[in-house]
């Protein structure tokens, strides 16, 4: 008895376009992410302390080390911007949300009279609690 082979056809799905795509989708997500970050960088002083939560983006006003201030609600978060151009942005912005969270994010070799200097900015602005960003490193934090 000869045994017959039979002609099958097999259905196999192509692969290749969703590699493809995958791929694409890899060097989307590889450019835009480190644009996600706003505002400028800062070497933030370390502290221990419990991590806020938020429902809205904060107002976050940062001091580079040579004392300028970036508003991240600016139109361009990482051009200088003045004290009363800041004070009046912050105004404006409060007026529409009064509990929205303000920080204020500070290089750590900063003059402390700037960070001061903001924080009464701030509290002429209407912004009533202004809290301080800082790193969460336990590693750069003394015992």
């Amino acid at each position: 008895m000869l045994k017959q082979k039979r002609n099958k056809q097999l259905a196999e799905i192509n692969v290749v376009p969703y590699i493809d795509v995958m791929l694409v989708l890899l060097v989307i997500f590889m450019i835009t992410a480190p644009l996600l970050s706003q505002g400028v960088d800062v070497n933030l002083p370390a502290a221990r302390a419990k991590m806020l939560t938020q429902n809205k983006e904060p107002i976050v006003v940062s001091i580079d080390r040579n004392g300028n201030y970036y508003l991240n609600i600016a139109a361009s978060p990482v051009a200088v911007i003045n004290a009363n151009s800041l004070e009046n942005r912050v105004t404006a912005e409060l007026k529409r949300d009064p509990k929205r969270q303000v920080l204020v994010k500070g290089d750590k070799e900063v003059d402390y009279g700037k960070v001061v200097s903001a924080m009464v900015l701030l509290q002429h602005a209407g912004a009533s609690n202004v809290g301080l960003v800082t790193t969460s490193d336990e590693s750069k934090v003394r015992k």
